[in-house]
């Protein structure tokens, strides 16, 4: 039997509202309060900062092969293309599959520096994916859905609209009908993706994309999919393409 939480959700998405999209895209920084929108702007104030200044360190150690992050892409990254990361996920004609940007940095850890593998859900693969997606911060999201990602789109799309769990909700009714709205003391967002990796204020710790979509599935009462599974990859695409034109704001500070 359903919790009364879930049959109060089940009742307030019964009640026929009309948006069946969004009308104007908007990034989860609009719904902060002042003062939250203040912490996120200062550099020193933001806690998601930590995350980044650990990817920082990473990003100039030497791994096993005796080269670091920096060797190929300068101190304190200075010779990352910005517009290149704005356009993560793209599509890896090796793997024949979606590769993101933590993708990309956990395929470098191992190929160009000789580490061993991480795993997906490293913390070692957020503090770099935080600190090379910070130096791109106010570039445009600008995810190419091309006929390669297409399939990856539609199914990361039919995800998205896909009802999760014992609540038997789908992403789309939280974040293209009810954003804006309040429930359980926190501002439902439109759900984009442009400030991931980012700090979660209700919980005190940052978190890629995936790790917030677990997070969501385990309040739906839902089986999480595992960290870079197939279907993850997907709702990444669509999610990431969602937020085409929204500024990258990693670290962002979200509820």
């Amino acid at each position: 039997m359903r919790s009364s939480v879930a049959g109060l959700l089940l009742f307030v998405f019964a009640l026929g509202r009309a948006p069946a999209g969004i009308a104007e895209t908007l990034s989860g920084y609009a719904y902060l309060t002042p003062e939250m929108q203040a912490m996120q702007d200062d550099e020193f104030g933001n806690p998601g900062q930590l995350t980044v200044d650990r990817g920082r360190a990473l990003f100039a150690t030497a791994g096993a092969g005796e080269k670091a992050c920096s060797s190929c892409h300068g101190d304190e990254g200075s010779g990352l293309d910005r517009q290149r990361i704005a356009r993560y996920p793209v599509y890896d004609a090796r793997h024949d599959r979606p590769l993101t940007l933590r993708g990309q940095v956990l395929q470098c850890w191992a190929e160009r520096l000789g580490n061993p593998p991480l795993a997906y859900a490293d913390p070692v693969a957020l503090q770099l994916e935080a600190f090379v997606r910070s130096q791109a911060s106010g570039e445009t999201v600008a995810v190419e859905i091309d006929e390669n990602l297409q399939p990856f789109y539609e199914a990361g799309e039919k995800l998205f609209h896909t009802r999760w769990g014992q609540v038997d909700i789908a992403c789309h009714q939280c974040h293209d009908y009810h954003a804006g709205q309040t429930f359980r003391g926190q501002v439902m967002t439109q759900g984009q993706s442009n400030g991931f990796p980012a700090y979660r204020f209700t919980t005190g710790h940052t978190v890629g994309l995936q790790e917030r979509i677990t997070e969501c599935l385990t309040s739906l009462r839902a089986e999480p999919y595992p960290a870079g599974s197939e279907e993850y990859l997907n709702l990444e695409v669509y999610m990431s393409a969602r937020s085409n034109g929204l500024k990258i704001e990693t670290p962002a500070i979200r509820y």
